[in-house]
């Protein structure tokens, strides 16, 4: 729909009520000629909306712009902080590098005498995963000879391995293995409470035993053992709560 100009109509108006008449040729191209004047603005008009609409647009980008700088900005603030610690710690690490020879003459005979101390603790510790913990020791002294291993990386194994043999000295363990006997060997269950015990029954509950360290040999229990031992192996299996449990607990021995 055409928009025509209240104040131009009026002064066409005017203009045909003050003059003579006008013929009816040039009273069509004088509506002609506002039409075409109407179309014009119209045309302006939608000019003026899209540039509006194209500056609000802009503007729009703009500021998202500004935003995104701001926000690579801070970036860009903490990478450059990272890279002067990173560059800080190159640092440090070729001063540790340059007392590196010095370190490994010190280290090498020490990693020696860790792994002869924990060789000769499992032979003297309380007998239980024997294989497992011998094979241990017999890997570190293998470890120790290798030239493609770093110290670093040997240093790190010998730790893992002390490491191991603590988290024994806290923990209660069950498992089913072997016994050597003078019949042959045998099923049973083996109990390991920290570091103090080592009791094993046999898989029909009839027999109970310690390890005596002293004698160095399984010391029989009596009956009175036989059901708290089954508990106990319940509960080191997490098949039962944790509860208190009578155990043949060896006295302290007096320091010398």
């Amino acid at each position: 729909m055409l928009h025509i100009d209240p104040l131009r109509l009026l002064f066409a108006a005017l203009l045909l009520v003050a003059g003579p008449p006008l013929p009816a040729a040039t009273l069509s191209g004088v509506v002609k000629e506002q039409m075409k004047m109407d179309r014009a603005s119209a045309a302006s008009q939608k000019r003026i909306d899209r540039m509006a609409d194209d500056s609000e647009r802009m503007l729009a980008e703009y500021k998202l712009a500004l935003r995104q700088y701001d926000s690579l900005k801070r970036y860009d603030d903490q990478v450059e902080r990272l890279i002067r610690s990173q560059e800080e710690e190159l640092r440090e690490i070729d001063r540790q590098l340059a007392g590196i020879e010095t370190t490994q003459q010190g280290v090498v005979p020490l990693m020696a005498r860790m792994v002869e101390t924990l060789e000769r603790f499992v032979a003297l510790d309380l007998p239980f995963l024997p294989e497992e913990r011998h094979r241990r020791v017999a890997e570190l002294k293998a470890l120790l000879d290798r030239a493609d291993v770093s110290v670093a990386e040997k240093f790190r194994r010998i730790l893992e391995a002390y490491q191991v043999e603590m988290e024994y000295g806290r923990t209660l363990e069950a498992w089913t293995g072997e016994l050597e006997t003078a019949g042959g060997r045998r099923s049973v269950d083996y109990l390991r409470v920290g570091r103090m015990l080592l009791l094993y029954q046999t898989l029909d509950h009839r027999e109970t035993a310690v390890w005596d360290p002293a004698a160095g040999k399984w010391q029989p229990l009596g009956e009175r053992y036989r059901r708290p031992v089954m508990k106990a192996l319940r509960i080191a299996r997490k098949q039962a709560a944790p509860d208190l449990v009578r155990l043949p607990v060896p006295a302290p021995e007096p320091v010398k």
